[in-house]
């Protein structure tokens, strides 16, 4: 049975992305491209079999879920693909309406937690489709994800930008895992082989990718945009690894989510094995 899986159509998951089709046989895997909430729900409702997906939605069904061992996408300090951009400096936002990307749950929850617990505020938040320039006329912020967020960052000249993986790191100390690769229950059991051997070659995968950053941003669009340079940098940037340290970030993560009353509960962390 082919296995139906979810790609992020963002620059941080390329390479990974490159170095699975290039390095494997797909021929079982049917590859459905979406933003990160559009996945998450997919994922939800059994539409797609896995995915690399939002740390957060794990953690509202982590009944429906289990996740790939040694795989994620996380920042050890700055993202640069997660910026809060603001008309003043984040010091003045307190009781302030922020503006929040439609395209994200885990960042959108990460934004809560970091101006709840590390700056004590108390904010209304808005979701929005408009762009940065209109969004930031009608309130004092807006949060951007993925590459929305690097081509403002290249763009924006006058205007107070905030990286939330730095602002975790200095807050907690840990590395902030901002996607898990998710695989539904049901498709373990109806096809646990085959999950096995996905999960074996994203590890390869990410092994090639990591060796293979310049000679994947030779061939890949995003550098008609971002740059070769740049986009190695950004690469270099990220962490695609899940170790005990980046699980002891999400832990932390949800330890805060359910503080603030965005969870149930702290879900148990279960691997497939």
């Amino acid at each position: 049975m082919t296995l139906r899986i979810g790609q992020i159509d963002y620059a941080n998951c390329t390479p990974i992305f490159a170095a699975l089709r290039d390095n494997c046989d797909c021929a079982a895997y049917r590859f459905i491209r979406g933003v990160p909430a559009q996945l998450n729900g997919m994922l939800r409702r059994g539409e797609i079999d896995v995915s690399p997906s939002s740390s957060f939605e794990y953690g509202k069904f982590p009944g429906k879920y289990l996740l790939l061992p040694e795989m994620s996408i996380s920042s050890d300090g700055p993202v640069k693909s997660v910026l809060l951009f603001s008309r003043v400096p984040i010091e003045e936002l307190d009781n302030q309406a922020i503006a929040l990307t439609t395209e994200s749950d885990t960042s959108v929850n990460l934004l809560r937690i970091i101006l709840a617990r590390q700056y004590g505020f108390s904010n209304t938040f808005q979701r929005t489709t408009l762009p940065l320039r209109e969004a930031i006329e009608k309130q004092r912020a807006l949060l951007l994800i993925g590459d929305a967020a690097l081509r403002e960052s290249m763009a924006n000249r006058d205007l107070f930008v905030y990286d939330l993986g730095e602002l975790w790191l200095g807050f907690t100390g840990l590395p902030f895992v901002f996607a898990l690769w998710i695989v539904t229950r049901e498709a373990v059991s109806r096809n646990r082989s085959e999950v096995q051997s996905l999960a074996a070659g994203l590890i390869a995968a990410k092994r090639r990718a990591y060796e293979s950053f310049e000679s994947i941003a030779d061939t890949c669009k995003e550098r008609e945009w971002l740059g070769r340079e740049a986009l190695i940098d950004y690469w270099q940037t990220l962490s695609y690894d899940l170790t005990p340290r980046h699980l002891q970030g999400v832990a932390t993560f949800f330890r805060y989510a359910r503080e603030l009353q965005l969870i149930r509960e702290e879900p148990e962390i279960r691997l497939f094995a």
